[in-house]
């Protein structure tokens, strides 16, 4: 399933992400030699419609030409079958940023295959990139709470999320093998973003190393992903005055970053309608109680929180989630998980 080159074919730097089925026939890992041996990994299209990473990456290398590369660059080209359909995954397949831990699928064992390449060859960092549809600032996740992996993302954004759900995600697997982070990027088709991302890979390629000190509180927001908010299939939704069993608010994923207040208006029930949401913390426990409380038919959040990346895509929430729920944290790192 998985093809790996060790050059780049003539002509595809040139393709947009809904060409690169035609041209590549799959999943593809490429080893690109630089001047310094242990590679930057990056991952772009594990998700076929967020297109930022591929031209960011593509752009980077057609400026070098024929140039060496400061670092050894490993980059893996994922899902482009639903690129090429213009969607985060075509029906019959898994989510390519849920496959990276165990699993029998073909799927897992290709991710398994791109693991061992990048641990024989000294894997420097790793970084997956992605797009966003709702309003979101720019800003990387992090798996790990290890300073190492701060100095890595605060070089993209001093917002900085820690998560350790959902699991099989790209950024998991590589915390294993070097400091590995994601980076959220705004909507697809923002040059802002592509900009952004495509100098943050130049300048990690530039890197001699990356600092294990501790990084300065006042260079870095850090959030917490406490939970996740998802709306069970059966339940129908709308936004705004849309009809269906829950409504939310039409602005809703501005509220992205945004602390709310206890009390904040979440969605409102469809008269007679015993419709909930499901809100799972990091260990897959129903937490909604904790955070969310009803009364005449509103959903009101019950503590002072901070949402992420909701969303009003209805083939997002449909597939993954309608957002997530955050907790602004301090920089006080437990011994055992200093350096990694």
């Amino acid at each position: 399933m998985l093809k790996v080159l060790e050059e780049i074919p003539a002509g595809l730097l040139e393709l947009k992400s809904d060409q690169l089925a035609q041209a590549l026939e799959g999943p593809t890992l490429f080893h690109l030699p630089g001047r310094r041996p242990e590679p930057l990994f990056v991952s772009v299209l594990l998700h076929g419609n967020e297109t930022t990473g591929w031209n960011a990456l593509r752009g980077l290398l057609a400026s070098h030409g024929a140039e060496p590369l400061p670092r050894a660059l490993s980059f893996f080209i994922g899902n482009v079958a639903a690129a090429a359909k213009g969607v985060r995954r075509l029906e019959d397949q898994p989510d390519f940023n849920r496959i990276w831990l165990a699993g029998t699928t073909p799927e897992h064992e290709m991710t398994r295959r791109v693991l061992e390449e990048l641990r024989q060859r000294r894997v420097f960092a790793s970084v997956d990139i992605h797009n966003n549809t709702g309003v979101n600032p720019h800003y990387a996740c992090v798996n790990r709470l290890d300073h190492r992996f701060f100095h890595l993302a605060t070089l993209f954004q001093r917002t900085v999320v820690h998560f350790t759900r959902p699991e099989g995600v790209q950024t998991s697997a590589f915390a294993d093998l070097c400091p590995s982070v994601t980076l959220e990027c705004g909507q697809v088709g923002s040059l802002a973003g592509l900009s952004h991302v495509r100098d943050y890979l130049s300048a990690c390629l530039h890197l001699a190393e990356i600092p294990a000190h501790p990084i300065h509180a006042q260079d870095i927001d850090l959030y917490h992903t406490v939970a996740v908010v998802k709306v069970p299939d059966e339940v129908s939704f709308g936004f705004g005055a849309e009809e269906g069993d829950l409504r939310f608010p039409e602005d809703l994923e501005r509220r992205n970053f945004t602390e709310l207040e206890p009390g904040f208006l979440l969605a409102r029930r469809r008269l007679g309608s015993e419709a909930r949401l499901v809100v799972a913390d990091e260990s897959g426990r129903e937490v909604g109680d904790r955070y969310l409380e009803e009364s005449d038919g509103e959903l009101r959040t019950r503590l002072k929180m901070t949402p992420s990346m909701f969303t009003l895509n209805k083939t997002i929430i449909r597939q993954d989630c309608l957002g997530y729920f955050m907790e602004r944290v301090g920089l006080e790192i437990p011994p055992f998980e200093k350096g990694g």
